[in-house]
């Protein structure tokens, strides 16, 4: 049985924009989930006031979105084939597979729910039917490595690529300046969640700075994912690709 060599060059295009199309489909949960969430609130209907963070949206009504995103996006980084690397802050198959398991972890194990605010809150649907405070810690634990691999991936994996890159125009739109720019913001903004937490200055804080960190998150991914496209300027200024088409367009057509 002869192989054409074109099928198999068409067969690995459509495995790398299948690649794309996953890590547009994690960028654009992530980004949705809080937009989701407190878009939902302003609607009566689901009887959801504002939470003080993301993840006490899991005793309200809303409940089934923030759980059924956050495994959405653990099941695909589980199941992301990234590349091996020696150095294990660098390997991206194995981060991107923890990572999802402490997306799992962050949907199935809850943080410490609040009582006296919300009468929902005192309902418990948990894996583990309980109520003690380690089950929050555990919950902060998960987010926290998740928020951390998601910086490290921006930073040390997703900027690989074009690490050793010579050709021109360099911009400071370059994808590896704008991968660092998301890792750090992810840092920053996790950081900053106990600091306002104690400082107790604004009551939605915590829900603010999950937010940013899962917009920094949801961004780094749609660009490596080529969401705008890698054709014209964009191509030029983000990937330092001169394709006069987008080359995904090309192959479906």
């Amino acid at each position: 049985m002869k192989i054409d060599i074109n099928d198999e060059i068409k067969i690995e295009s459509y495995d790398v924009f299948t690649y794309r199309r996953i890590r547009r489909a994690i960028g654009y949960l992530g980004i949705s989930l809080p937009i989701l969430l407190v878009g939902l609130s302003f609607i009566s209907y689901f009887q959801t006031p504002f939470q003080h963070s993301v993840s006490h949206y899991y005793y309200t009504h809303l409940r089934e979105f923030f759980t059924g995103t956050l495994c959405a996006v653990g099941l695909f980084l589980i199941r992301y084939k990234g590349h091996g690397n020696a150095s294990i802050w660098k390997n991206d198959n194995l981060l991107t597979n923890i990572a999802g398991i402490m997306a799992l972890g962050v949907a199935f194990f809850p943080t410490t729910p609040i009582p006296e605010e919300n009468k929902i809150e005192t309902r418990i649907y948990t894996l583990i039917p309980s109520t003690q405070e380690w089950l929050g810690w555990l919950h902060y634990g998960f987010a926290a490595l998740l928020f951390l691999i998601m910086a490290l991936l921006a930073i040390n994996v997703f900027t690989i690529g074009q690490k050793n890159e010579t050709r021109s125009p360099k911009s400071i739109l370059n994808e590896n300046n704008i991968y660092r720019t998301c890792g750090y913001a992810i840092i920053l903004f996790v950081v900053l969640v106990p600091i306002s937490e104690k400082l107790d200055r604004f009551d939605y804080s915590t829900l603010v700075l999950e937010a940013l960190s899962l917009f920094a998150f949801g961004i780094a991914w749609l660009i490596k994912g080529r969401a705008l496209g890698d054709s014209g300027i964009t191509g030029e200024m983000l990937y330092q690709e001169k394709n006069k088409i987008d080359t995904e367009k090309i192959l479906e057509e």
